[in-house]
């Protein structure tokens, strides 16, 4: 591929990380075998809730093809895999008693990485609590926190040997705000959202200190979505709601985890919450900021929801993805300025991809230009981002495969490798060979 289709690089660190990240629910399967337990998502698609009554059950069976994974991250050239740890495998009941072939299923993964020369990169929760746990109040519950630690103590002791980079939780934003706030006013919900938020950053909190103490020379950080978010209309009501949906999906977690402070516009809705000493348990030393990134979000006012939004048309004119979301690299380089100068952490990009309906051509290829030409204009972004002083030190594309888009099902893909869920054949995409040869020359011709 001609050196003319990649985008410039050269302000970027020569020990720039590049990766690609996945998540267990997303990719595993195998959600009945080896002991492991139900998790909030297992119920919710089984409840057909899920577009097109999808489920996890096997997703992509990365629980038994994890080396033939492994062996396309190598393929690719990739320095990093951030992956997550599905809390009920290793713990079925959320607390107990440990499950002995799920820890060892993460052990021959990590394993199999470091024989691949690829550094591990563990997340400890994207978004797949166990039912027994939400059972009792889940992130409502402000047991939560010492569950969670416990967890991550559980995770540190088995995996601290071999594994030094660790994140608490992915988007806590956006399991928080569509599972808790996203519908009708009440009082009563409105407390438990705001409770639950607090939770989970007190969980955070929690865990940082256990890896902490746990692992020597460990590396930890927050992975935050932050994603602008603008009025899809003219009237001040529009702007408002704009405003006020930003407070929640940018700065609920990431303010009190590296200021110690929520953002003032939301301390009175939670401060009944806020126990003496919470935001110093918050506020532990990270050592970098995970941002996930796709496109600005464009809301207008809609008074019967908890917090007066609903999303609203994009703007005439903005180019899309085939799934309809915004594409907007100046946006995202705007959001890297922000978080730099706002937290002052070296921050990673964590997630950044395009979805579309990749299917096979006639041929058995499947040819993505558009999403090399998103990724090309983001790569872009970010490269002048670090030419104007940010410390941006990796990036990853959201995703290694196509997988469980959680309400969208299997319908949406942003893998840089197609799989035929029906054969669970994997096809790596031109975005692929594309991606492999942007690694190779970031690091000088070497894989």
């Amino acid at each position: 591929m001609p050196a003319s289709e990649l985008p410039s690089i050269a302000s970027l660190r020569p020990d720039f990380n590049w990766g690609v990240p996945t998540s267990s629910f997303q990719i595993e399967g195998a959600t009945k075998e080896d002991g492991r337990g139900p998790s909030i998502w297992d119920v919710y698609g089984q409840n057909g809730d899920v577009k097109n009554h999808d489920t996890g059950d096997v997703a992509c069976d990365h629980y038994h093809r994890y080396r033939e994974d492994v062996a396309l991250m190598k393929r690719l050239g990739v320095q990093a895999y951030r992956f997550s740890v599905a809390w009920p495998r290793v713990l079925p009941k959320g607390r107990g008693s440990a499950n002995e072939p799920g820890l060892a299923f993460y052990d021959r993964l990590i394993d199999e990485l470091l024989a691949a020369g690829i550094e591990p990169w563990l997340c400890l929760y994207h978004w797949d609590l166990p039912q027994a746990l939400e059972d009792r109040g889940g992130w409502m519950n402000r047991e939560s926190a010492a569950w969670f630690a416990d967890y991550a103590t559980l995770v540190a002791a088995r995996y601290g040997d071999r594994v030094k980079r660790f994140a608490t939780f992915n988007e806590p934003s956006i399991f928080s705000l569509f599972s808790r706030s996203y519908g009708k006013r009440d009082r009563a919900s409105e407390d438990n959202f705001h409770r639950a938020i607090h939770h989970v950053n007190l969980a955070h909190g929690a865990a940082v200190d256990v890896l902490r103490e746990k692992i020597p020379g460990v590396s930890i950080g927050g992975i935050h979505n932050c994603q602008p978010c603008r009025p899809s209309g003219s009237s001040e009501a529009d702007a408002a709601a704009a405003a006020r949906l930003n407070v929640y999906w940018n700065y609920a977690f990431p303010d009190p985890q590296c200021l110690g402070e929520y953002p003032s516009s939301m301390r009175a809705a939670i401060e009944s919450h806020i126990r003496p000493g919470d935001m110093a348990r918050i506020r532990r030393p990270l050592d970098w900021f995970g941002l996930n990134h796709y496109s600005p979000v464009y809301v207008k006012a809609q008074p019967n929801t908890m917090l007066g939004f609903e999303f609203g048309a994009n703007p005439a004119g903005v180019p899309l993805t085939p799934i309809g979301w915004p594409i907007d690299p100046d946006l995202f380089g705007e959001k890297l300025r922000i978080v730099h100068q706002r937290y002052g952490l070296p921050v990673y990009v964590l997630e950044n991809g395009y979805g579309n309906f990749d299917k096979p051509d006639e041929t058995g290829a499947v040819v993505d230009p558009g999403r090399i030409e998103y990724l090309r204009l983001y790569i872009g972004a970010m490269n002048s981002a670090a030419a104007d002083g940010v410390d941006v030190r990796g990036y990853f594309i959201w995703s290694l495969l196509d997988n469980f888009e959680w309400d969208s099902g299997y319908s949406h893909r942003f893998g840089l490798t197609y799989v035929d869920y029906a054969s669970l054949r994997r096809i790596p995409k031109s975005s692929f060979s594309w991606y492999a040869d942007l690694i190779k020359t970031a690091r000088g011709g070497r894989r």
